[in-house]
């Protein structure tokens, strides 16, 4: 078992330590004020014994990579262990230095939870580890776009309200009437105060209904913040509707189509297939394809034992030279001559209960026409400051690409962006530097927009321009169109979930 993973100094003070099972800080803290005076210099080995615990380490500088395991524990695991531990420290510190391991303790012992549990190694590598730490999720930031596009609308939908009620009350005091009243206040209301009033209202309408995962308000405006209000609101609301006003319709829309694509899929039958698709492109600013690669895959899931003899009918009706592949136990004369995936012994049958890749294919391309969605970045120096134009065009017009989010580099330190024209909606990330460019839905109907902006900086600042999508259609024609069995060929029920997902989609 092991007992320990600590990075300490040649005299033995702990800089980082973490323990895998239950132990007093004293006892870590002279388990490893004793190591370096158990170490003979003069030895070539890496690993010390005393009666209770053995330390194996590795020298790092000036700094030590200590292991402390028990005795019976298996030092050839270990030593594995030990420079996978010893490669995730640079991963995160710049320098081998004492400063640095303090200043990132915690995400070193976070990448060490990753490797050990309750004192036994995970079966984990490097690239693992790092993508286990940094926890990106494509929903959220679909979530968070979705968020702030809601919040843009709610406050246009503010300053709109509120002009139609100060042009109401100056038309009344230009005949000499008394000023409309409003939600119980009088012709006393200053405008300023039915402003600010109407600004809370709305937004709080708003602000319920978004999604129910917790997240960061992206500025401060006391607005923002939810109120007590409840049934105020909800009469508010009510009177709007009265008065013809629709108040939610395109924010509406937009959450439940990000929801449609985010949601898992209904109605699994005894026979299922993924089919995946994942895309790499690299493309030049100033047009050509430099590289494209796309690898698909169909995995069969089987989980009824009475359907694990079939034979899946493929429909290939893919016109750019796909390399395909089936699996070495697929009869492949069989897939060549009627297009059906089926096992080389027909008395065998599929596995039960576990995904299993029966055919792949694979395109690999330098030809222009196959970009399914081109990004053409034009950006013009004008005086200090730099204007950006940018436009995308769906040249496969089959497919349909949701949470489409188009990633522009800014130059650091000049502010934010200002916005020309824009179809979709934009998010600018101050702390990374980068403006966001969020379409929900790029298909046939809306197959090209542009966005321009203006902002103090060079062109070479505005590459590499990223693309990131989702797409329940997949981009080479490859269906399973009907699944039958073995035995009697009659037709089986199955169900399908396609995906055409983004590996690296860059304009260099």
């Amino acid at each position: 078992v092991l007992l320990a993973a600590a990075v300490c100094t040649k005299a033995g003070k702990a800089i980082v330590s973490r323990q895998f099972v239950e132990m007093t800080r004293t006892r870590i803290e002279g388990l490893l004020a004793a190591f370096p005076k158990l170490m003979n210099t003069g030895k070539q080995h890496t690993f010390v014994e005393t009666e209770s615990v053995r330390y194996v380490y590795q020298p790092m500088e000036k700094l030590y990579m200590v292991l402390i395991t028990t005795k019976n524990s298996n030092i050839l695991e270990d030593l594995e262990t030990l420079r996978l531990f010893s490669r995730v420290i640079p991963e995160y510190c710049r320098a081998l230095e004492e400063n640095e391991i303090s200043e990132h303790c915690f995400d070193l012992i976070f990448a060490f939870d990753e490797i050990v549990a309750l004192g036994y190694r995970e079966n984990v590598n490097l690239a693992q580890i790092r993508t286990f730490t940094e926890m990106d999720s494509h929903e959220e930031k679909v979530f968070r776009a979705v968020r702030e596009t809601q919040e843009r609308e709610a406050k246009a939908e503010m300053r709109r309200k509120a002009k139609e009620l100060q042009q109401a009350r100056r038309d009344a005091e230009r005949h000499g009437k008394k000023a409309p009243g409003f939600g119980g206040f009088g012709s006393s209301a200053v405008s300023g105060g039915v402003t600010a009033m109407i600004s809370e209202t709305i937004i709080e309408t708003e602000k319920p209904k978004v999604a129910p995962a917790p997240a960061r308000p992206s500025g401060p405006s006391k607005a923002l913040k939810l109120g007590a209000k409840g049934k105020e609101v909800d009469n508010f609301v009510d009177k709007l509707k009265l008065e013809g006003e629709n108040i939610m319709t395109s924010v509406g829309k937009r959450s439940v189509e990000a929801a449609k694509v985010l949601a898992p899929p209904i109605n699994m039958e005894s026979v299922h297939m993924k089919i995946e698709e994942k895309i790499s492109l690299t493309c030049g600013r100033d047009g050509g394809l430099q590289n494209m690669e796309l690898h698909g895959m169909i995995m069969l899931h089987i989980s009824d034992e009475k359907f694990a003899r079939i034979r899946l009918h493929v429909e290939n009706e893919d016109k750019r030279g796909v390399q395909l592949q089936t699996h070495p136990n697929v009869d492949k004369k069989l897939f060549t001559t009627e297009s059906q995936i089926g096992l080389k012994n027909p008395e065998k049958s599929f596995p039960i209960n576990s995904d299993v890749g029966v055919l792949k294919w694979r395109l690999q391309t330098t030809e222009e026409s196959f970009i399914p969605l081109t990004i053409n970045c034009w950006p013009s120096e004008s005086g200090n400051s730099c204007d950006v134009n940018i436009e995308y065009e769906l040249q496969e017009e089959s497919l349909e690409l949701n949470d489409v989010i188009i990633t522009i580099p800014l130059p650091s330190g000049v502010g934010a962006p200002v916005i020309g024209e824009i179809d979709g909606e934009y998010r600018h990330d101050s702390r990374r530097n980068l403006l966001e460019w969020c379409l929900p839905v790029i298909d046939a109907k809306n197959k090209s927009g542009s966005l321009e902006f203006s902002i103090a900086g060079q062109p070479n600042d505005f590459f590499p321009v990223q693309v990131s999508f989702i797409s329940k259609k997949n981009y080479c024609n490859i269906q399973v169109t009907k699944v039958t069995q073995v035995d009697g060929n009659s037709p089986v029920r199955f169900s399908t979930e396609t995906t055409f997902l983004v590996d690296k989609y860059e304009i260099l």
